[in-house]
């Protein structure tokens, strides 16, 4: 049998005494906690250590006993810390003995009520007891088989040490009967700034829970559900960031205490993604603001507008010609190119109209950058989409027409063959036609094939017009879920302090000697940035449908509207 003692580094100076910690029998091995120095009353640590195991529900014990010879010179020591096992009665009995500054110690087991006693091997495995402490493990998201029995191995060894936050609190300056050595024991680790942030949030905490609880009861309103409204607040992605936000306030600002490390992680990377998000809107603002950019970007805005107008007006008129020596239909070309030309006439005309308005109205949208820049960015996404809102009408009436002609067309080859569409059923089945039909499904079915490459053409060109908009519109929103979703926190975390990710551990064989224990030093592997970004990732809500490259492509061919909004059922969890 091999037995693994897991004995923190911080202790290998410590004085004379014994070694509390938990035994696993499961795995043969002994977690070191702290080591308990003389002088002590048995009874005292007895009761001492009833009182952590009832607050940390971990069965700690005295494991052993510990000699520092360079602390004592007594020739007695070593007879009275075995006879320390017969007051304590733990089995096996383990005692671990250090002479002056060897690096080689030596450690024995002592099993008194076994009655066929055995020689075990001795493994002797330092940890840093700061680091696993304040680190959490995260196994391997494949786990399966050894990869499982070993992370639960671990995770055993983890959750012993972090469990244990009660008996590192007291340190050698209380004055208490019973002094420790363990990683706090020269004082609490604690931070002036922080304790007073912990003091100053409860009541920061609680006001804003009253005005998020009182804001969103006025969203959840009667007021707000009526039509108009509720389909601007559907529409707007504006609309749906600010819901978003409001979200992760309530997350923040809510008492209720983290239950594991993954919801403190959460909360954490929500309230860091909200602070650079609000930092990075108040440096747009101040930048807009600065030099009159404002009234700059007001006045470019009407002649752009104008010359994208004049530029569809060109693309129309060149479409109504013979465009790239195609044969078109004169007469319903002639009827949609003036179509579209009486549009643009009416959005050239709306644009004017708002023009003087248009810097008052940029002055005002440009506050609300100190919501976040992701606020900003959905403004600008929503202002793409009304200042691109004729495109979109004539991609609607081109995608209207086209799919009304393909499905036309789809029931009248049925009707040749002699097919028709069960609608009760939902299926293709068969059926006899008479003369008459036949004769009118053949004229209406030569007058839409003659007809469609006029309307094809027209539905192409908006087409990419619009998946033009989409995709300037779909990289901002990219932008918005990545502010929104990365973990910035346990990035930065990961870069300060990766030992506070843990993704395993690695065993580093330490230099040997005859008749001496093997030694073997525990480091902690960090868990890799793509395993940061899986796990931590926050959700987000997705503005664009996420459909797949057919998908996509058998909607643009039968004509179906690509939508850029969320749907209600879109969202991710």
């Amino acid at each position: 049998m091999v037995l693994k003692v897991f004995f923190p580094s911080c202790c290998s100076s410590a004085d004379s005494g014994i070694l509390i910690g938990r035994w696993i029998s499961e795995q043969n091995s002994a977690v070191i906690l702290a080591v308990v120095h003389f002088p002590f009353i048995p009874v005292q640590v007895k009761q001492y250590l009833g009182e952590v195991q009832r607050v940390t529900k971990v069965s700690v014990s005295v494991l052993g006993s510990w000699s520092n010879s360079k602390q004592e010179k007594e020739e007695s020591l070593s007879e009275f810390l075995e006879d320390l096992g017969t007051i304590f009665c733990h089995e096996p009995w383990i005692q671990i003995s250090k002479e002056g500054d060897s690096k080689f110690w030596s450690c024995s087991i002592l099993q008194k009520h076994s009655k066929n006693p055995q020689e075990e091997e001795i493994i002797l495995v330092y940890y840093d007891q700061r680091k696993v402490m304040l680190s959490h493990l995260h196994p391997p998201l494949d786990t399966a088989g050894q990869r499982a029995e070993d992370a639960s191995k671990l995770s055993a060894i983890f959750d012993t040490v972090a469990r244990s936050q009660v008996l590192f609190m007291t340190d050698r300056y209380d004055e208490g009967p019973i002094k420790l050595t363990h990683w706090q024991s020269d004082g609490v680790e604690a931070s002036i700034i922080v304790e007073l942030l912990k003091q100053a949030s409860v009541p920061a905490c609680m006001l804003l829970t009253f005005l998020l609880s009182l804001l969103s009861g006025i969203c959840r309103s009667r007021g707000l559900k009526f039509w108009p409204l509720s389909f601007l607040w559907s529409k707007l992605s504006t609309c749906e960031q600010l819901g978003h936000r409001l979200q992760h306030l309530q997350v923040i600002s809510s008492n209720k205490k983290a239950q594991n490390q993954n919801q403190l992680m959460r909360k954490a990377n929500i309230f860091v993604s909200l602070l650079i998000d609000v930092a990075l809107g108040i440096l747009l603002m101040s930048w807009l603001y600065r030099k009159n950019r404002i009234g700059h970007l007001a006045d470019t805005l009407i002649p752009v507008a104008d010359h994208v107008a004049e530029e569809l007006q060109d693309l129309l008129q060149w479409l109504m010609g013979a465009p790239a020596g195609l044969k078109m239909n004169r007469a319903l070309d002639q009827v949609l190119g003036r179509f579209f030309l009486y549009h643009i006439h009416l959005w050239i005309s709306y644009i004017h109209l708002l023009s003087p308005f248009i810097e008052m109205i940029l002055w005002y949208v440009g506050l609300s950058a100190c919501l976040g820049l992701t606020v900003a960015l959905c403004i600008l996404s929503d202002i793409i989409a009304l200042l691109t809102f004729h495109i979109y009408c004539f991609y609607v009436y081109g995608a209207r027409l086209y799919c009304l002609k393909i499905y036309g067309l789809s029931s009248l080859w049925r009707l040749f063959r002699g097919k028709k569409w069960n609608v009760l059923r939902q299926r293709v089945d068969s059926c006899s036609y008479d003369l008459d039909q036949l004769f009118i499904g053949t004229l209406l079915f030569t007058i839409l094939l003659f007809l469609l490459p006029t309307t094809a053409l027209y539905y192409l060109v908006f087409t990419l017009l619009r998946l033009l908009v989409v995709i300037v519109q779909g990289l901002i929103h990219l932008l918005v879920d990545l502010i929104d979703s990365l973990p910035l926190y346990s990035l930065i975390l990961r870069l300060c302090r990766s030992y506070r990710l843990a993704a395993g551990v690695k065993f580093r064989v330490l230099e040997q000697q005859d008749g001496k224990p093997l030694r073997l030093l525990m480091q902690i592997n960090p868990l890799s940035y793509g395993g940061v970004v899986q796990t931590y990732r926050l959700p987000t809500y997705s503005c664009y449908p996420r459909d797949s490259w057919a998908s996509l492509c058998k909607k643009l061919f039968l004509g179906e509207l690509i939508y850029p909004w969320k749907h209600k059922g879109d969202k991710q969890n």
